[in-house]
């Protein structure tokens, strides 16, 4: 019976130590051996392993991609800017043994290093290299952890700066000068844009002075342009070069007083030079005062009014100011002409 008890705990033992003695390594994972508490060369492969039960012990390294946030770092920038910055790293186990040997726990190591790191590079960045030379700014990061992390036997892969904090006030500040910016610009493109206007109103000026016909065509087709809009009245402008034609071609009639001037009509008004010559003659007629010689003149200012409005052609429906008196008024002259003493 003791003997059977003996075999039993002997079967229970060996039980227990080939348990002990095999150890399965996954395909990820290396097995770090220590035996009496030294380190055996080569890491375990991926498989089941054995080890001497009670003399040997495994420790599993992992080497997969391990994903770690860097908690937000809040630094001054090199142009004095309080900023909040936040990142993630990206690093894996390249040489098991040093990962665990030298050094207590590699991934407390790392975190570490990055928050001093992400310290370092804000204070040696602008605010602008923060917010839009991400790129330069990571790989640098990614060189300053990846220093120490060699000598641990660990390879930081990548770091990625997630996010910056401004200030409020920053912010706002920002919002102005980008709004600025844009007025700017558009003010560029309206004084632009007028400047290329002028120079095409300008060569249509110079097309419409070479070719007179031009301007006509225009004003026609305004005229058109403003019909469609179906107004109920319809303004044409009256060239006033033809006004200042026919006075300048007029001969001026003898000076009249003040009160030689019918009641309603003031000095100052402008009137036609068909309008003038008529009116002067009829004043010369009412005044027996006047010479000969001055009546005789004011006579051939009417004649030579009357053969500028037939040389210009004018059509019946367009009346210069003074023609509808043109006819009356030479009747009344020549009335006057016989009454008048030579």
């Amino acid at each position: 019976m003791f003997f059977l008890i003996l075999i039993f705990g002997l079967i229970v033992l060996g039980a227990i130590g080939l348990g002990n003695s095999l150890k399965i390594v996954k395909q990820y994972e290396r097995g770090v051996v220590f035996r009496l508490g030294r380190v055996t060369e080569e890491p375990k492969r991926p498989g089941m392993t054995a080890i001497i039960p009670f003399v040997d012990k495994l420790e599993k390294v992992s080497l997969q991609i391990i994903t770690m946030p860097i908690p937000a770092q809040e630094g001054i920038t090199r142009d004095n800017v309080t900023v909040r910055v936040d990142a993630v790293i990206y690093f894996k186990v390249v040489d098991p043994r040093r990962a665990i040997v030298d050094v207590e726990n590699y991934q407390l190591a790392v975190g570490q290093v990055a928050q001093t790191s992400l310290r370092s590079i804000i204070g040696q960045s602008d605010l602008d290299d923060l917010l839009t030379n991400r790129e330069r700014l990571n790989q640098g990061l990614a060189i300053m952890i990846d220093n120490p992390a060699v000598d641990w036997g660990v390879h930081i892969d990548r770091v990625e700066i997630k996010d910056v904090a401004l200030p409020e006030s920053m912010k706002r500040s920002m919002s102005r000068q980008a709004e600025a910016e844009r007025e700017r610009r558009s003010r560029v493109i309206i004084a632009d844009g007028e400047f290329q206007a002028s120079n095409k109103l300008a060569q249509a000026a110079s097309a419409m002075a070479d070719t007179p016909a031009a301007l006509q065509l225009r004003l026609l087709q305004t005229i058109v342009e403003v019909a469609s809009e179906k107004n109920s009245t319809l303004v044409l402008p009256f060239p006033v070069e033809l006004l200042r034609f026919l006075e300048g071609n007029t001969p001026k009639p003898a000076s009249t007083s003040a009160e030689d001037v019918p009641a309603g009509t003031s000095s100052g008004e402008p009137t036609g030079a068909a309008t003038n010559s008529s009116l002067s003659a009829t004043f010369v007629a009412k005044d027996t005062e006047h010479s000969s010689d001055d009546l005789s003149g004011m006579v051939r200012a009417l004649s030579d009014s009357m053969r500028l409005n037939e040389t210009m052609h004018l059509p019946a429906s367009i009346k210069l100011p003074g023609m509808e008196n043109d006819t009356a008024t030479s009747g009344s002259t020549a009335a006057n002409d016989k009454k008048t003493p030579a």
